[in-house]
């Protein structure tokens, strides 16, 4: 098999805008934390793919042959309705209004989060950092950069981001090309100044609130990766991942504190690496909408999970990806093909792959992967091996593994059943079905072709699609959405 190893794993660094060799800090050794979800809502389908993409790069890592700790965070406390320190906290909102123990409601999406994880073939990182497991840390983090960095107002402990060399390059907010949306605090020195504690107001008690040297209050968001990443993977580490949202305040004022603690310009990771947005036309991405575009919502309308896996590989991570369900369909139909493909070789048990024909295809997949993730091509490969004929069982199975350890469709593990998944809408069950297909197999052995037709156009209207001379049978018809 091809020596993956071998072959350099080239990065986009979102800091100096340009492919670069990775080089661990720790030889051997790859360390990445992933900005997580903030707990207050079930995730859509666009923040998912944040974590699909941060998935494939830790896979991608293994692959290479480095012993990779992954944290992703769960934020429980202290991210603002307004990512730039005006509003109000997303947990407290969301309890006041549902008049719930904020406890409950960050345990409860935390809990959906993790469903989607699995759903979604993600593997577990080395941690899941919780933010309130951590505020101890951060006050002794804040501590430390609070006489020569920071400055206190009434509403809490701020940073003064002029006082750390060339705060926002991550955004490129000196030049034409740079991001801005900052929104006014009063009192503060400089517009991107941001919140390290914020003071609980005179009369006010939050659910989530601690004892500080500024006052009882809370955690600033942007402290908490800070302290977070530092505590479990340390400085420098490798790899600092998140959506590209994240990259015009949250992720520059992590920098900034970084730079703070350390006493020097270091930004904390070696390489900043940030997924684009999934686009959606109708709205349906946004959670104030209602019904809004989760992964439970796509299998509830029928759709397998991996299917949305397979429609974020199909992209590269930096490029934007619109979201439509007719490219969902599709992606669930290419997985379908796939999954069908590699059945014949699923009880083989896997060898190494000799045949030249897998080890060049393995070559053009290692060399994909390696050039900043290119997933569209890499699974264009997958489908070539999958495909192919006369080869050993053995080695095909092999060199599907290796592919598949990357890509995550879990390939040779599911069926082509599993991806039959029941719409909530259906008004009709599997043993219904069945049913009305064995009375419509007797009908055409009768040659009553009449009553043959009838009972398909019954199945058709209650939503079954009937496939004669397939070993399955029959499946759900998707309607475009």
């Amino acid at each position: 098999m091809t020596d993956a190893s071998a072959t350099p794993l080239k990065l986009f660094n979102s800091l100096t805008r340009s492919l670069e060799t990775f080089e661990p800090v720790h030889p051997g050794e790859a360390r990445v934390y992933s900005c997580g979800p903030t707990v207050y809502n079930y995730p859509h389908i666009g923040n998912m793919r944040a974590y699909v993409f941060a998935d494939t790069l830790g896979r991608t890592l293994s692959y290479k042959g480095y012993k990779l700790t992954h944290v992703i965070n769960i934020t429980d406390v202290g991210h603002l309705t307004d990512d730039a320190d005006a509003g109000e906290d997303k947990l407290e909102k969301a309890a006041a209004e549902r008049a719930q123990s904020i406890w409950d409601i960050a345990r409860h999406y935390t809990e959906a989060y993790w469903a989607d994880v699995k759903a979604l073939n993600i593997r577990q990182p080395a941690h899941w950092s919780i933010a309130t497991d951590y505020v101890p840390q951060m006050i002794e983090f804040a501590k430390t950069i609070a006489d020569r960095h920071c400055y206190e107002l009434e509403s809490g402990l701020y940073f003064d981001t002029t006082t750390v060399a060339d705060y926002g390059r991550l955004a490129r907010h000196g030049t034409d090309e740079g991001e801005s949306r900052i929104d006014p605090v009063d009192g503060k020195r400089h517009p991107a100044d941001f919140a390290i504690w914020r003071k609980t107001p005179a009369g006010e008690t939050r659910q989530m609130e601690w004892d500080s040297p500024w006052g009882r209050g809370a955690p600033g968001w942007h402290l908490e990766c800070s302290v977070m990443s530092e505590a479990l993977l340390g400085f420098p580490f490798d790899i600092h991942t998140g959506g590209i949202d994240h990259r015009e305040i949250h992720h520059p004022n992590e920098i900034a504190q970084n730079q703070a603690h350390s006493c020097s310009d270091a930004s904390g990771a070696r390489i900043w690496m940030h997924n684009n947005f999934l686009v959606e036309r109708s709205g349906k991405m946004s959670k104030s909408s209602g019904e809004f575009l989760r992964v439970q919502l796509l299998i509830d309308k029928g759709y397998h999970p991996l299917a949305y896996r397979l429609m974020c590989l199909q992209a590269h991570y930096r490029s934007e990806l619109e979201f439509s369900w007719d490219g969902l369909g599709a992606a669930l139909t290419r997985l379908k093909r796939l999954v069908m493909a590699a059945a014949s070789v699923r009880e083989a048990e896997a060898s190494e792959p000799a045949d030249r024909r897998l080890t060049d295809l393995l070559a053009k997949f290692d060399a994909a992967v390696s050039e900043d993730l290119n997933t569209a091509v890499a699974l264009t490969l997958l489908e070539e091996a999958a495909a192919m004929k006369k080869i050993d069982a053995g080695q095909k199975r092999g060199a599907l593994t290796a592919m598949d350890a990357v890509l995550g469709l879990d390939l040779l593990t599911i069926k082509r059943a599993d991806l039959r998944v029941r719409p909530k809408s259906a008004m009709i069950s599997e043993a219904e079905i069945e049913a009305t297909l064995t009375r419509r197999k007797e009908a055409r052995a009768a040659k009553d072709f009449a009553a043959s037709d009838a009972l398909r156009d019954e199945l058709i209207a209650a939503g079954v699609e009937v496939m004669d001379g397939d070993p399955l049978g029959w499946d759900w018809r998707l309607e475009a959405n």
